[in-house]
């Protein structure tokens, strides 16, 4: 069996895949397999994926969903997976040429059962810098929340033991939504597990203006639920004071776009929910005038 299980969450981008398959393609080990979630493409995802199988030069699976969101499409990954490590290479996205073998071999070296995987990094395409910020060189070992608690920045690259991933819930799925922060399961992995970090860039990076990624104010608009799920996670996990005030603002705001009249009884931290009330209304105003400002454009265009 493979040690290795890349997979890629897929959404009509039949026109950037290819780039992703063939970094696959050149990778110096050949220890994975290419897993394709196609989360209910319309356009030639599907026939395209059916080829570069034919062509047999990497091991691939296919599986075909009706749209669900990204979190949907790593529930099915999750549910597939029989490698004892794994990571999510977007369909937007590349791995360098030794990637592959970096992660198989570092893991074999330093990988226990004390470590959920990997931490390593991402770097961006058009510049060749590195997203954010390198751990620093007595780092050896960390959690997510951890590394950017003091004081870590940018998008990083996690590579997850299969067995850890699913000891946890799969994400849940709202009617009519299609969004729930990945970083969910990542929250609950920290409260038991350290991740191994690894110095090197595993994916290279290029953000796609539909990209989940983007238009963040859009996405708390029309997922208010699954962000509001997403926060009550964090005001439990989160160490910081601080910044679980900020969630709870958060929370607030999408509690009312989907008006829900009970959040404050169903927050796990209510008088700090109380206090951010006022903060939490102010902040739905402004995505309410920033989406209301964006439909406009639209229609001017």
């Amino acid at each position: 069996m493979k040690t290795l299980t890349v997979f890629t969450p897929a959404y009509n981008r039949a026109h950037t895949i290819g780039r992703t398959y063939e970094s696959l393609c050149r990778q110096t080990s050949q220890d994975f397999e290419w897993l394709v979630v196609d989360d209910g493409s319309q356009d030639n995802t599907k026939e395209l994926v059916e080829e570069w199988i034919k062509e047999n030069k990497i091991s691939i699976r296919y599986i075909y969903q009706q749209n669900q969101g990204m979190h949907g499409a790593h529930n099915t990954a999750y549910a597939n997976i029989q490698t004892e490590l794994n990571t999510c290479i977007d369909s937007d996205d590349y791995m360098p040429d030794n990637a592959v073998e970096k992660i198989v071999t570092f893991w074999k070296e330093h990988g226990s059962d004390k470590y959920a995987g990997i931490l390593a990094l991402d770097q961006e395409e058009n510049t060749g810098k590195i997203i954010g910020t390198k751990f620093p060189e007595d780092m050896k070992e960390s959690t997510l929340q951890g590394f950017y608690a003091a004081g870590g920045k940018g998008d990083k690259k996690l590579v997850y033991r299969t067995d850890v991933i699913n000891k946890y819930p799969p994400y849940p799925l709202f009617e009519g939504e299609r969004y729930v922060g990945l970083a969910y399961k990542y929250m609950l992995i920290d409260q038991d597990y350290k991740l191994l970090t690894l110095n090197e860039p595993l994916v290279i990076v290029e953000y796609q203006a539909d990209g989940s990624s983007y238009n963040m104010f859009k996405q708390y608009w029309r997922n208010p639920k699954g962000f509001a799920f997403f926060r009550k996670t964090e005001m439990v996990t989160t160490k910081s004071l601080k910044r679980k005030f900020m969630v709870c603002i958060h929370y607030v705001s999408s509690s009312i776009i989907s008006k829900n009249k009970k959040f404050i009884q169903e927050s796990p931290c209510k008088f700090l929910t109380l206090m951010a009330i006022p903060a939490g209304y102010i902040l739905y105003l402004k995505i309410k005038q920033s989406v209301k400002n964006d439909v406009k454009m639209n229609i001017q265009r």
